[in-house]
């Protein structure tokens, strides 16, 4: 692989993937996309199988439909990928650097989530006794960034 490295994975460092070529990042609102991230839509971007690597691990998948499978983490249940007969959608969730894939389409739009388009009007919650809970907390997540060994020995996740 040569060029740019779109890189990321699963939340707990089983599965990891790169790829140097990316197509149109969208977000999907069908009840399939809602269900498999537990969510309000699905965020994906297009890979390209002959450049797509998958650098650690693998997805397992689950058939969705008579044409699709959706790939996800067997250890952790991240969502990672959305394949169908003509190519392989990877969840922009599970990139190591997300904000570099803003959605340019929605798909499925007229089946979104009747109050999808005021969600953001909704005051924030941020007192101060959810800011110290936030603080507190030790992630065990894989970082965003590729690593040698995960996890790191001598953590005790028990």
């Amino acid at each position: 692989m040569t060029g740019p490295f779109y890189t990321g994975g699963c939340q707990c460092g089983a599965v990891r993937f790169a790829a140097t070529r990316l197509g149109r990042p969208s977000i999907c609102h069908c009840r399939m996309c809602q269900k498999q991230f537990g969510s309000f839509f699905g965020a994906f971007v297009t890979a390209y199988a002959d450049d797509l690597r998958w650098t650690r691990g693998a997805p397992s998948y689950f058939r969705s439909s008579n044409k699709v499978e959706r790939g996800f983490c067997r250890d952790c249940g991240t969502p990672l990928t959305y394949r169908y007969p003509y190519g392989i959608e990877l969840a922009i969730g599970a990139f190591d650097r997300p904000e570099d894939l803003e959605p340019q389409v929605q798909v499925n739009h007229a089946e979104r989530l009747p109050w999808i388009d005021r969600l953001f009007e909704k005051p924030p919650h941020d007192s101060e006794a959810m800011q110290n809970f936030h603080a507190s907390i030790a992630s065990y997540q894989h970082p965003d960034h590729d690593t040698d060994q995960w996890p790191p020995e001598g953590r005790n996740d028990a």
